[in-house]
């Protein structure tokens, strides 16, 4: 049972956690079981958070089948330093980035990477106010590209890639810091995947990369060794002090993904979960989602009412009744339901129930 009183969060991030999860760490906060001290006082060094790490690790392997040749990094910064890291990494002089800009991460992806060196925009929807991905028509690929960045989930604008854009034999990175592990992913079409934990994945703070072991000769020396994907990989993620805590939280996070079935398990549970938001907003036309339908997303559900008064009341009217973090996001305005993996379908149900009700009162 619950602890406390919690409202339905439908925040972007920082989200909504696992209960269980944040259970398990009240309970043992003060001190982790056979150990005398809290997760946030232990010594990174030490045999006990190296091995909660590397079981983070292994569960994330698990979890993806992430196959023999890549290796794993927690890193900090959030993919807001990855937009800077990936370039610097990968990019050599002289080569050239392609990027798909499907929303507004990519947006920032593209214009980090182009203080580093060249970048194509290898296709953007920006003129369609991202409603809706690029299409193979869309792409214009550059022969022998350095690699190709996508972002898998737009957090802001609600579009989703349902399957890999085709880009030859080019390294694909992906940002999936807004759907990573929502369903099952395809590691080995990837050259390089990151993710900020704080969506599906744990608490702010702490960022995912899986990269292929292959591309870490791309690391030049002269790099900084904080901004080296070679050098944190040479540390095992221990080449400073990481986000402890936060890798503790993911580790929990990821032994409650495998419990609940994994990857398969998940991913049906978030298509029902948005079917059921998704079928109210197209009941009747009094809501209209702004995502393409082909391209929704099952993580961040947009849309808007007919008025800014409408909305303006839909916001307080749906915080009253329990509802918190349902506005859009400021450059785009409307309203956003992100219901990552942790969120529980009761909340759906609790909000198309509310939406319902709105609807017959104002509509």
């Amino acid at each position: 049972m619950p602890t406390t009183t919690r409202v339905f969060n439908f925040s972007a991030g920082p989200a909504v956690l696992p209960l269980p999860v944040l259970e398990e760490a009240q309970r043992d906060l003060v001190s982790l079981p056979g150990v005398g001290m809290s997760v946030m006082e232990i010594s990174h060094r030490s045999k006990t958070f190296e091995d909660l790490m590397h079981q983070a690790a292994d569960d994330i392997r698990a979890l993806a089948s992430i196959p023999a040749g890549y290796a794993i990094l927690m890193l900090q910064g959030g993919a807001s330093l990855q937009f800077s890291m990936v370039p610097m990494n990968l990019l050599a002089p002289g080569a050239t980035a392609d990027y798909i800009d499907s929303g507004s991460w990519a947006a920032k992806a593209v214009k980090e990477a182009k203080k580093v060196g060249k970048v194509n925009v290898a296709a953007t929807t920006k003129a369609d106010n991202y409603s809706r991905l690029p299409n193979a028509a869309d792409m214009a690929l550059t022969s022998g590209a350095a690699y190709v960045h996508m972002t898998s989930n737009n957090t802001i604008e609600g579009t989703q890639w349902t399957s890999l854009p085709l880009v030859g034999d080019a390294p694909l990175v992906s940002d999936t810091s807004s759907d990573m592990f929502s369903g099952p992913i395809d590691v080995a079409r990837h050259a390089l995947i990151y993710a900020g934990a704080q969506k599906n994945l744990g608490p702010s703070g702490v960022t995912l990369v899986i990269i292929r072991e292959d591309l870490l000769a791309r690391s030049s020396d002269t790099l900084p060794a904080m901004l080296s994907y070679k050098v944190h990989a040479e540390n095992d993620s221990l080449y400073n002090t990481p986000n402890t805590f936060g890798i503790y939280i993911l580790g929990l996070t990821m032994k409650w993904l495998r419990s609940l079935g994994g990857l398969d398990a998940i991913a049906c549970i978030n298509q029902r979960k948005a079917g059921k938001l998704y079928a109210e907003i197209d009941r009747t036309g009094f809501y209209r989602g702004t995502a393409r339908r082909d391209d929704r997303s099952l993580m961040n559900v947009t849309f808007r009412l007919a008025t800014d008064d409408l909305e303006e009341a839909f916001v307080k009217e749906s915080a009253a009744a329990g509802f918190d973090g349902l506005t859009g996001h400021r450059s785009v305005g409307g309203m956003r339901a992100s219901i990552y993996n942790a969120f529980p379908e009761e909340g759906i149900d609790a909000l198309v129930s509310f939406m319902r009700e709105f609807e017959r009162a104002h509509g």
